[in-house]
């Protein structure tokens, strides 16, 4: 889609706030945080449809989404970052479940469909997990141009669905949320509208551009979300996390009457919606939360699930885990390495070498020698044999994977490299931004990053 779904501020929505007493038409409120287990009559099964957005070309991921959709992209050595917002609908027992995408779609749709396509629908529960492309149509000539367009392009598949509520979710964003909170907070306040927020301190709002509100129009306590005092300091600002809950007919209303040329919903719709006097309610967040829109955001966000003694984002939660396709792989062989601080996919073959603070993917083969710093190996899509492997042996050629005495330091490999011997990936000259896509690679804020299936010849040095 052509708007990017990062974060964006809360201002323009909840300018009309009044805090705290009785709430007038149009006004926005903000629910305190709930503790309790959702209870919600009807369920979510039933009564809710799942939308995420699968977001636009991903050029600020490039090169990584020069070969698949943003969605599909690895993430934390077995997942992609569908399985993220898909994983935490099922876990809220949302599952209707539509993906929209644009470009690449092809692999987005290869994973769902080994991943969840027939693993999901119950008994009475028709639950699936299905991708729509953006499509040209007589009524819509023109691909998706935003994320309010890309729904509407839709909306007469999401009609057909007897729910009450459309939750809004990007498909780029590392968290774990329970959606049933969300959407009770929504029905509990009779909301039209209900959009998740998350405090941030001053550091992280500055890229946002956000401003704190007074309660006259602009907040400037957090306390009114929910925090107490302490944390409110910490966190006095606050932003859209870019997911919505729409009342269905609020959401057919807005985008086919009041704003049929509106194509984005933070910028345009929502705002929109609060100046028309609908009720648009706040819903504090307050966990860990990352839009994974960049190189830079994308590395740290892999990294940090190896930080000790708590990591960023764990995949360990029983009560909520993430679900990703069923692969089969042996357990990963280990033999006589010096590996720490590091988190390791499964079916990989690390013989003799150093890994440190380092995410190794599926299928990943680490030779003698090698030293892993600080980086992200995404791994491969398959493995190669003995015979490829004799072949290339005789030919001169170089095997997936990563050589002998190859040192790689900040650098993602994308998956099916093929990184030779004494090669080293430490960015000598400490350049921040580069463009080497005929040499197969890119540099950007620093880190280094080889395009899938490209070979890195042995002795080069980056």
């Amino acid at each position: 889609m052509a708007t990017a779904m990062a974060a964006t501020s809360l201002a323009p929505i909840l300018a009309a706030a009044t805090f705290p007493g009785p709430d007038p038409g149009g006004c926005v409120r903000v629910a305190r945080r709930r503790e309790t287990a959702a209870c919600l009559d009807p369920d979510a099964s039933t009564s809710v449809l799942g939308i995420i957005l699968g977001g636009g070309a991903g050029t600020r991921l490039y090169p990584l989404t020069k070969k698949r959709a943003k969605p599909a992209v690895p993430l934390g050595a077995n997942y992609r970052l569908i399985d993220i917002p898909v994983s935490n609908c099922l876990n809220s027992n949302v599952s209707k479940i539509y993906v929209l995408t644009q470009f690449n779609s092809v692999s987005p749709n290869h994973h769902l469909s080994r991943a969840y396509g027939n693993n999901i629908a119950g008994y009475k529960n028709e639950g699936f997990v299905e991708v729509l492309a953006a499509q040209q149509s007589p009524e819509n000539p023109d691909w998706f141009q935003g994320t309010a367009d890309a729904v509407r392009q839709y909306m007469w598949l999401f009609e057909e669905h007897n729910v009450m509520e459309f939750l809004i979710l990007a498909g780029d964003h590392l968290y774990r949320m329970d959606y049933q909170k969300f959407i009770q907070a929504h029905r509990e306040t009779d909301a039209d509208i209900t959009v998740a927020a998350l405090p941030m301190d001053e550091q992280r709002a500055t890229a946002f551009g956000l401003m704190k509100i007074d309660d006259e129009g602009r907040i400037v306590d957090t306390t009114i979300l929910g925090l107490d005092p302490e944390r409110a300091k910490e966190l006095p600002y606050i932003a859209s996390m870019g997911i919505y809950v729409f009342s269905k007919d609020v959401m057919l209303r807005l985008l086919r009457e009041n704003f049929p040329a509106a194509n984005d919903f933070g910028s345009e719709v929502i705002p929109g919606a609060t100046e028309i006097g609908l009720r648009v309610q706040a819903y504090l967040y307050d966990g860990y939360w990352e839009d994974i829109g960049t190189i830079e955001a994308f590395y740290n966000a892999n990294l940090g699930i190896t930080k000790k003694p708590v990591p960023d984002f764990s995949f360990y939660d029983r009560s909520a885990p993430i679900y990703t396709q069923p692969r089969y792989l042996p357990p990963s062989k280990v033999l006589d390495a010096d590996v720490t601080d590091s988190v390791i996919g499964e079916g990989c073959v690390i013989k003799h070498c150093t890994i440190n603070h380092s995410v190794v993917g599926l299928r990943s083969c680490i030779s003698e020698g090698a030293v892993i710093e600080d980086s992200l190996l995404m791994g491969a899509d398959y493995y190669e044999t003995e015979d490829d492997k004799k072949v290339l042996s005789e030919t001169g050629g170089i095997p997936i994977g990563i050589g002998k005495n190859a040192h790689i330091r900040k650098a993602i490999i994308d998956k099916n490299a093929r990184i030779g011997e004494n090669v080293k990936i430490i960015n000598f000259d400490n350049v921040q931004e580069a463009v080497r896509e005929t040499e197969g690679y890119f540099i950007k804020s620093g880190i280094v990053t080889v395009i899938k299936d490209v070979l890195i010849p042995s002795g080069t040095i980056i």
